[in-house]
């Protein structure tokens, strides 16, 4: 274990009646483990927040860990202490070890008093609602603003953000954007589409409304895709490829690996055509325009110059 690759923090656990451990929050996420003293008095001040919560059927307990970044997660605290490190932007999506981390986060009725083990979420219902507490969510992974603030970032709907994201200062998420575990954004960006699990946005790009990113968490694909900065992935469009610095892909397209591009400023070929590559190949290029031809249907890869979008300052001040 090396200092430069581990992450230490002190927080509280929610433990439900039979014993799953339901969640951990670490207010704080260091890079080196504190001394003796320091991490008695980190833990001291949690103290008073521990405790059984009857209404949920849980204990909440004050835990402190030191992991290495390069194993695998070893338990439900180990893992969330990995999606903190994350979101409090210790450390860059892709540059930790999550192998088999879904087997160590339960599922969990997320709610406004906080976790809840399923099967107690049903047999406590009345007394849940009689105490005001409501379930928001059954899922494995809770809402980022549960358990970290990021400083100088908007979100307009909380739901729409999972603990893990990693979202840069100066990064808007409109209401129908979408950010997974594990992706995120580099610098300033506006995000009103989905970043997929293990996808990074360079500074000052634009993920448009409804558009698309593919992840690697189904379907077999095994390329994490990556943007650059200053580009735009207009609204309604996707990429199952990478793409370089100021690049656009045209609203409503989807390019991906397998996907048939035509080289506009390309060679023509023997047969007096432009040369055809898939998506693949120009994967991670800078200064590319994607777009559908209106007349012939084609999808076509034009090189452009200069940046490729400015994003409004007011909004991601």
């Amino acid at each position: 274990m090396t200092e430069a690759r581990t992450v230490w923090g002190t927080g509280l656990s929610t433990i439900a009646g039979d014993g799953t451990v339901l969640d951990a929050w670490f207010p704080e996420v260091a890079t080196v483990a504190p001394s003796a003293d320091a991490a008695a008095t980190a833990s001291a001040r949690l103290d008073d927040l521990a405790g059984p919560d009857e209404r949920r059927n849980v204990t909440v307990e004050v835990v402190q860990l030191h992991i290495d970044l390069d194993a695998a997660p070893e338990s439900t605290v180990d893992a969330y202490l990995r999606l903190h490190a994350l979101s409090h932007l210790v450390v860059r999506p892709n540059e930790l070890n999550l192998d088999g981390i879904f087997g160590h986060l339960p599922n969990v009725a997320w709610t406004n008093a906080g976790p809840v083990h399923p099967d107690d979420a049903t047999r406590l219902r009345p007394l849940l609602q009689r105490a005001g507490i409501q379930v928001q969510g059954l899922d494995k992974f809770p809402r980022l603003t549960d358990y970290v603030q990021p400083s100088g970032v908007r979100i307009a709907d909380a739901s729409r953000v999972r603990l893990g994201a990693h979202l840069s200062p100066g990064t808007t998420v409109m209401h129908e954007g979408f950010v997974n575990f594990n992706a995120g954004t580099l610098g300033s960006s506006m995000v009103e589409g989905r970043i997929s699990q293990g996808v990074v946005v360079g500074d000052g790009s634009d993920i448009g409304g409804g558009s698309s990113i593919m992840g690697t968490l189904s379907g077999g694909g095994s390329h994490r895709v990556s943007i650059g900065a200053r580009t735009l992935l207009g609204a309604n469009a996707g990429i199952g490829i990478s793409l370089g610095d100021d690049c656009v892909v045209e609203a409503g397209l989807y390019v991906t690996a397998g996907t048939k591009v035509v080289l506009v400023d390309g060679p023509v070929t023997a047969e007096g055509v432009k040369k055809t590559v898939k998506g693949a190949e120009l994967s991670g290029q800078n200064g590319l325009l994607f777009r559908r031809n209106s007349l012939t249907g084609a999808v076509e890869a034009v090189r452009r110059a200069g940046v490729g979008v400015t994003l409004n300052e007011a909004l991601h001040a």
